[in-house]
């Protein structure tokens, strides 16, 4: 394997990618968002600098992903705070939930998606839209909401499918010391709208050590949005290095 092929490799392992070059196609893409209000000295303490909450009402979600370019058929959850970057509204990525190797390498390695392997599921159960978290074989985290009972309309759907997210990418040296360590930003694109739904929902999170998720706890649900689309995932661009003097 030569210098030229080594540099144009997709991923690890060369022989043997885990995942293609980007970007990402996601058909059918489904969430259940549902926000509740926090602790506000938790939610500080989970997002990094100079990233400021913008309130004490963060959501959890649930994303289904049946047919994704180079991913394949997946499940993820994990928690997300609506942030101020300069004055600027964006979504920061506190933990990920997923049952796929695939985009768990590639979201790490790129976006700095805050990744670990466990097994979610998002169904519906007659009447109810059902989210599962399962990590090391204890459920902890269940949420519930209303299946399509109150249409939600296409412009505020759209919104909140293609805000700026921002992740925080952290990746050491072979010495362990910091080699990266950067705010990354980046926007779903090219979203075909197909649904959206809200109503009633309630969330239960139970602590664990290796998924702290209740560790943003919940004091009062306040609905959940159920959304339908296809859409694009491009690569990001570094909006804050810590590692900069």
């Amino acid at each position: 394997m030569n210098r030229d092929e080594i540099l144009t490799a997709a991923s690890m392992p060369a022989f043997g990618p885990s995942y293609p070059k980007g970007p990402y196609r996601f058909i059918n893409r489904e969430y259940m968002i549902i926000s509740y209000e926090s602790d506000p000295d938790a939610i500080r303490a989970a997002v990094p600098e100079p990233l400021v909450p913008a309130s004490n009402v963060i959501t959890y979600e649930w994303m289904r992903m049946p047919d994704s370019s180079g991913f394949g058929d997946y499940t993820e959850t994990g928690t997300v705070i609506p942030c101020l970057l300069d004055g600027q509204p964006v979504s920061f990525t506190v933990q990920m939930y997923l049952d796929d190797e695939a985009p768990i390498a590639a979201g790490r390695e790129i976006w700095g998606f805050p990744k670990k392997h466990a097994q979610p599921k998002l169904e519906l159960v007659t009447d109810t839209l059902t989210g599962t978290l399962y990590y090391a074989n204890e459920r902890v985290a269940l949420g519930t909401m209303v299946y399509k009972q109150q249409t939600l309309d296409e412009a505020t759907a759209l919104r909140a499918l293609g805000k700026d997210q921002v992740c925080l990418k952290l990746i050491p040296d072979v010495d362990g010391k910091p080699k990266i360590a950067q705010l990354v930003k980046f926007a779903m694109t090219d979203i075909a709208f197909k649904g959206a739904w809200q109503g009633p929902a309630r969330l239960h999170l139970i602590p664990h050590v290796n998924a702290p998720v209740a560790d943003l706890p919940v004091l009062r649900t306040r609905g959940g949005i159920h959304l339908l689309a296809d859409m694009t995932l491009p690569y990001g661009k570094v909006v804050h290095d810590y590692l900069e003097i």
